[in-house]
């Protein structure tokens, strides 16, 4: 396959995979916040579930093609620490971008008509109220100030990125074997969800708030979407993209380079380059 083909195969994939998760993401937010009463109001755990096999069901889609970053913090962070190559950060953000938007979308064809009669119910409008913005992007919760919600996407990211990094190290030995990674990555954005979600709706993820947000803008959210009160929508980019630098630091810097799978490695590799003048002088 040409090395151009390839390429442009990864970026559809990315953007697949963004796609997967907004539309089966944001539509059990919708469920969750456009019926009174709302089907999850005494089972928030399944929210969480739903994101969280959003993602993992997007990893067994396009994981085999790009990796399924799906989300433009991971892709960072790999980036830093993993060796993935630099120059194609942007082009996967932007493609995790598109299918953030194409996402909404979707969930706005489905989800239009109750979005329409949640406003006229609660007397709300989508511009000046913001009315059912929940149900694409992220905003504060209870008593969380925007400060307080960078330093949360700061901290929930880092454990984002630390749990990827440890599942999908290859001289992990506690790791998830086979194919079953996909699923304790979904398990680990459940978990993070129904740890901090009310927080700010646990946005870790740019392109998961960013894309929707964007639709919402062109859709009638205008200014509640973009720059959104007090341009709050800096939060889940900034946040999350500092968070998955640290998250993915502490786990290269204060695990990776301890454990024994990978030291005894480099142990048969420095090995296997000492013998090799010797094999050559023969």
């Amino acid at each position: 396959m040409p090395v151009w083909k390839a390429y442009i195969g990864e970026l559809i994939s990315e953007c697949l995979a963004v796609f997967i998760i907004i539309t089966l993401g944001c539509s059990v937010a919708g469920m969750y916040v456009l019926y009174d009463p709302s089907p999850y109001q005494n089972a928030y755990w399944g929210v969480c579930i739903a994101w969280g096999m959003s993602v993992t069901i997007a990893i067994y889609v396009t994981g085999a093609v790009s990796g399924t970053h799906a989300n433009p913090a991971v892709t960072l962070a790999l980036a830093l620490y993993r060796g993935f190559p630099v120059r194609k950060v942007l082009p996967y953000t932007a493609a995790q971008i598109v299918g953030g938007f194409l996402g909404a979308a979707i969930v706005y064809i489905l989800f239009g008509p109750v979005i329409d009669h949640y406003n006229v119910l609660h007397h709300l409008s989508r511009n000046i109220d913001g009315g059912a913005a929940g149900v694409f992007f992220t905003h504060p919760g209870l008593a969380i100030t925007p400060i307080h919600a960078f330093v949360d996407e700061i901290v929930l990211t880092a454990f984002l990125v630390l749990g990827i990094f440890a599942v999908t190290e290859e001289f992990n030995t506690m790791a998830p074997t086979a194919n079953s990674g996909a699923l304790i990555i979904g398990l680990l954005v459940a978990t993070i969800g129904a740890s901090a979600g009310y927080l700010e709706s646990w946005a870790i993820n740019p392109a998961r708030d960013f894309g929707p947000r964007l639709f919402a803008y062109f859709a009638g959210w205008g200014s509640a979407a973009l720059p959104s009160p007090g341009n709050y929508w800096l939060v889940p980019i900034a946040g999350p993209l500092i968070g998955g630098v640290v998250g993915g630091g502490l786990y290269q810097c204060l695990i990776c380079q301890f454990l024994p799978a990978r030291h005894a490695h480099r142990l048969k590799a420095s090995a296997a380059a000492l013998q090799e003048p010797v094999r050559e002088a023969e």
